[in-house]
């Protein structure tokens, strides 16, 4: 937690961001009848009858220094997938940092040995070398600052049913760009010291 916390006191560096990530889904839901017209000044009226159409999966990116973040729709979040997200982190999104910090969950596909499941060892090691990793604690999560968004983007966004993939790729990339045309850096205000205070039963009692 302390680690974390410390990491979350540095300066911005476009050099060496600051990454969060965290993963999500999103459980598809057909109609089976079409809902009724919406009146103005009364809720959205639908039959409570659907059909499930499969869960796509989110692959939330989140630089809290700078406000900006990006998400990705996938069908599956098997290591390799995580590690192809890793990738494009690096390379496509951050091309010009000499080394990324990220900060994420201890999830066991969140580890270097997923990229070597996906990439020839030589790339695995390239993209590993270029990243800073730290972990949240078990029971830790909201320590992330990606969960936090993607909690953000479940009530703006997902709050409601949602047919296919497609539909919601775009709809998760409109909420994207909407995000990310007025960025705000995120004000980060618990630090250590507040965490051994207030959650001063969590750390060793040393006797004498």
């Amino acid at each position: 937690m302390e680690e974390v916390l410390e990491v979350y006191t540095r300066s911005y560096d476009e050099t060496h961001p600051l990454i969060c990530m965290d993963e999500g889904c999103k459980q598809q839901v057909e109609e089976v009848r079409t809902p009724l017209p919406v009146k103005p000044g009364e809720p959205q009226r639908y039959d409570s009858e659907y059909e499930r159409n499969g869960v796509s999966h989110l692959f939330m990116m989140f630089e809290p220094l700078n406000g900006k973040r990006f998400v990705d729709v996938t069908e599956r979040r098997t290591a390799v997938d995580w590690a192809h997200q890793i990738r494009e982190l690096t390379e496509v999104r951050y091309p010009h940092a000499k080394r990324i910090t990220l900060v994420m969950d201890n999830l066991n596909t969140h580890v270097g040995a997923s990229l070597y499941k996906a990439f020839k060892p030589q790339e695995a090691r390239r993209i590993l070398d270029k990243l800073d990793i730290h972990y949240t604690p078990k029971h830790g999560s909201w320590l992330n600052m990606a969960e936090i968004e993607l909690s953000v983007l479940s009530r703006q966004c997902l709050d409601r049913r949602i047919p296919d993939q497609q539909f919601l790729e775009r709809e998760v990339k409109a909420w994207e760009e909407k995000r990310n045309a007025s960025p705000a850096p995120v004000d980060w205000r618990f630090t250590t010291e507040n965490a051994r205070i207030k959650l001063k039963r969590l750390y060793p009692t040393l006797e004498g």
